[in-house]
């Protein structure tokens, strides 16, 4: 089993923390970093190989794994020599793809099984297959619904429940037909695009650990739960 690891963005939100590092290279607890959680978790599912999709520091990262013997992996690198979005960079490495493969943010913490993800990718013949979990978002106000003009419906303080991406993607090659190499491909326009043709992607439920290390807040509050969920992320670490 392959995985893409994407880890070329400058980790904006997450200044002044990425300031001197990438961001999958940031620090979790006392020894590890995030791109190292991942590829030992992607090495104990059963994967072999991984590419790296590197750019910005890309140079730390590509020290700080080399070829990832260390954890029983094959790893080469991909440049990304200017921004391509999400999806782009897969068509510069496309050609030395296995026709499934699993693609991943570098920047996630998650007890998800990424080899059942790509198992039931592959059983389910969709062009891609999106890793969800639930999110609930409490409005602070009340809500209301008009027509010209008229208040017809009204509540107070409601809570909206819906399903978010993981960034976490089994996706066939041939899903990328038809794209040019060199240009970005953002992951909402390869969705919609697949919308449009009647080719939708299928949704891997989620329900366990999951955060998105994305701003401050969020890589405070992964320090401060590692220790506890250490066993759970690491299993026999």
């Amino acid at each position: 089993m392959h995985a893409v690891i994407l880890a070329g963005g400058k980790g904006v939100r997450l200044r002044p923390y990425t300031t001197a590092l990438p961001k999958p290279l940031v620090p979790i607890g006392d020894q590890h970093a995030i791109l190292e959680i991942v590829l030992r978790q992607l090495a104990g599912a059963g994967f072999t190989g991984c590419t790296i999709a590197i750019g910005h520091l890309g140079e730390i990262i590509r020290a700080y794994v080399g070829d990832g013997s260390q954890w029983g992996l094959t790893v080469d690198y991909s440049t990304e020599e200017s921004p391509l979005g999400t999806m782009g960079p897969l068509l510069t490495m496309r050609e030395r793809l296995p026709e499934h493969f699993l693609v991943m943010n570098g920047d996630i913490l998650t007890d998800l099984d990424y080899a059942d993800v790509l198992r039931r990718h592959r059983s389910s013949h969709a062009p891609l297959t999106i890793a969800t979990y639930a999110r609930k978002v409490h409005i602070d106000f009340g809500v209301l619904t008009t027509d010209a003009s008229r208040v017809v419906a009204f509540t107070e303080k409601p809570s909206m429940d819906y399903r978010v991406s993981m960034g976490v993607y089994g996706l066939t090659r041939s899903t990328l037909d038809g794209y040019t190499a060199g240009l970005p491909l953002g992951f909402d326009e390869l969705v919609l695009d697949l919308l449009k043709d009647g080719n939708p992607p299928h949704a891997y439920d989620f329900d366990g650990y999951w955060l998105d290390i994305g701003r401050p807040d969020d890589y405070d509050r992964a320090n401060a739960e590692f220790t506890s969920r250490k066993s759970l992320l690491l299993k026999g670490a």
